[in-house]
């Protein structure tokens, strides 16, 4: 069976109802911006319909959901979100990570430097989850970082009609999106931020010309400061030589990137889980988060890195049962949105993805681990009044085989259409007239 339709978005402009199927809406939403209105979503049948907000991009505008109030949408409209306390992104908003509508802009706070100061040694490190909660709680980590981004790209939302339309040139394309009008340190996101394009040989050197470009803004400098780069790209090997060790990243045949030794062994320990599953899991992806700088020989370094894994549909997961389930989901042409850690250490039971194909009211999906045997169920996941009926799936692996999943209830067919980008139109760029 299929799960519903991803709907065509209307939105309350002025006054006047307007969805984007009409001719007029890139320059209505044009105006919009201009004006400083707020379009309002009239996914739930209840006036005066839910408050969003325009932002531009460089080539267009997109319509953003206003912070939390994606829980608010509904289940079939393409702005809903789980509450952010659903996953590790609760304790991050407003502190690490805060959105202003009135710009359009979000300030980053990280927990890791992107500087290198002269003439001191940088600290090797591979990070983890249980490091950057110990450290600073309130800031974002590697791991966090990059789960937020996976996260703003909606490469965590799943569709039955993505299936076969997710490649590295997509996940690509919707992450540096996704980091637009992001800043650290007052700095844009972007002009730090490198993902290896898709390799092709007849682009070799138009390719090696923009990513030497890029790196070029992390050269050392005679008594400056080096700036850091941030590397999101898919690990091919990690592999010994002659003097430390190396990682090879897919896509980028001509260029591997050095880890010392001190580095090697901190990422044997940390995520020793990770490279286990990803050494004996061919179908599935290893992704790398890094900082990176360039040596006086014009070398490529690691500074510091941590590790994610995802499935073959770049679906994120934390270990083998996490991967059944979530596979389980694909498998059986499910919708729904997978939930992600960011801080949040192994031994914290988290909803590990959110079924939005039960009716109205989704579904949290639970793996139960010996450490949250007694978890008790996030009473805010259905709204400020959640219902005693709600429903509620959990898996005990240690226990037995995985239990049915929750009935498909295809809500009624009103004419919508499906997106196929493979990426949920809350995020597609608007041209502008």
């Amino acid at each position: 069976m299929d799960s519903p339709p991803v709907p065509v978005p209307a939105y309350q402009i002025g006054g006047q109802r307007w969805d984007r199927t009409m001719p007029d809406f890139p320059d209505a939403i044009a105006k919009t911006h201009a004006h400083h209105l707020r379009p309002r979503c009239l996914c739930r049948p209840v006036a005066p319909g839910i408050e969003m907000y325009v932002a531009r991009l460089s080539d267009g505008y997109v319509i953003k959901r206003m912070p939390n109030t994606g829980w608010q949408h509904a289940t079939d409209c393409p702005s809903y979100e789980p509450p952010a306390d659903f996953s590790g992104l609760g304790p991050l908003v407003g502190s690490a990570i805060v959105e202003n509508p009135a710009t359009g802009v979000t300030a980053l706070r990280l927990d890791f430097p992107m500087t290198k100061l002269p003439g001191r040694q940088v600290q090797p490190a591979a990070g983890s989850a249980s490091s950057s909660v110990a450290s600073q709680g309130q800031k974002l980590g590697l791991r966090a970082l990059l789960h937020y981004l996976w996260d703003q790209a909606e490469l965590t939302h799943w569709k039955p009609g993505f299936a076969g339309r997710r490649h590295w040139a997509t996940v690509r394309r919707y992450l540096l999106q996704a980091a637009e009008n992001k800043t650290t340190h007052g700095q844009p996101l972007l002009a730090s931020l490198y993902i290896p394009e898709v390799f092709s040989v007849e682009q070799r050197d138009a390719i090696q010309t923009r990513r030497h470009q890029l790196w070029a803004r992390s050269a050392p400098r005679h008594g400056q400061p080096q700036p850091l780069l941030l590397m999101v790209a898919e690990v091919k090997e990690i592999a010994p030589t002659r003097y430390g060790h190396k990682a090879v990243i897919k896509h980028l045949p001509d260029q591997a990137f050095a880890l010392d030794d001190a580095l090697y062994r901190r990422l044997g320990r940390s995520f020793k889980r990770e490279l286990t599953l990803w050494g004996m899991e061919p179908d599935l992806h290893l992704l790398m988060v890094a900082t990176i700088r360039v040596d006086e020989a014009g070398t490529p370094c690691i500074v510091e890195m941590s590790l994610m894994l995802t499935t073959s549909q770049w679906l994120p997961v934390d270990d083998g049962w996490d991967r059944q389930l979530v596979e389980a989901l694909v498998r059986q042409r499910r919708s729904f949105v997978k939930g992600l850690r960011y801080n949040t250490p192994s031994d914290q039971a988290l909803v590990c993805a959110s079924l939005l194909d039960c009716g109205a009211t989704p579904c949290p999906l639970f793996i139960d681990r010996e450490h949250s045997a007694e978890m008790e169920m996030p009473i805010d996941f259905f709204g400020p009044t959640p219902n005693p009926g709600d429903p509620v799936w959990r898996w005990n692996p240690t226990l037995g085989d995985m239990p049915a999943l929750p009935l498909l209830i295809p809500l009624p067919d009103q004419g919508h259409s499906t997106s196929d980008t493979g990426k949920f139109p809350d995020t597609k760029i608007i041209q502008p007239p």
